[in-house]
């Protein structure tokens, strides 16, 4: 199959095609005589698990290290630890989204919580302060948090 029949099929651009292919994701495409792009039968199945993996979560390394050369010998024991490995991150990154949900649920309860005659200065002055005293979670990264310092 041509590239452009790959990509209208696919729905993917051409050009994107051709990144997955330098970053090692599909296998080199034979040439044409005329210097085409021929993919084989199953650059379409690949390019659907790339993006679906990808629209998992998943980085190109990661995808990298699971697709096998030949769809038909996945790499057991390896797919199953990087899937596992997935999982846990999400667990975290969830658990660091219900703190956030948290934190920014009480800022808006501080901001809601005017005193009589406070106006929204005041208001802002009051729960700036409040937050100065409370100290800050490292952000994550992957899914990590980084280490402070």
């Amino acid at each position: 199959m041509k590239i452009g029949d790959l990509a209208k099929v696919s729905g993917l651009a051409a050009s994107k095609i051709r990144f997955y292919e330098a970053q090692g994701l599909l296998p080199d495409a034979q040439r044409q005589s005329n210097g085409y792009r021929e993919y084989g039968d199953d650059a379409l199945t690949r390019l659907d698990i790339i993006r679906r993996a990808q629209n998992a979560g998943f980085s190109l390394d990661e995808i990298r290290s699971i697709l096998p050369p030949d769809l038909s010998a996945w790499p057991h024991d390896t797919l199953l630890e990087v899937l596992r490995r997935k999982v846990t991150e999400i667990e975290r990154l969830e658990q660091s989204l219900a703190q956030s949900k948290h934190n920014i649920s009480a800022l808006i309860d501080a901001i809601e919580q005017r005193g009589e005659g406070e106006g929204c200065g005041e208001a802002a002055q009051r729960v700036l302060t409040s937050l100065r005293n409370t100290p800050v979670d490292p952000p994550l990264t992957n899914g990590r948090a980084r280490k402070r310092g």
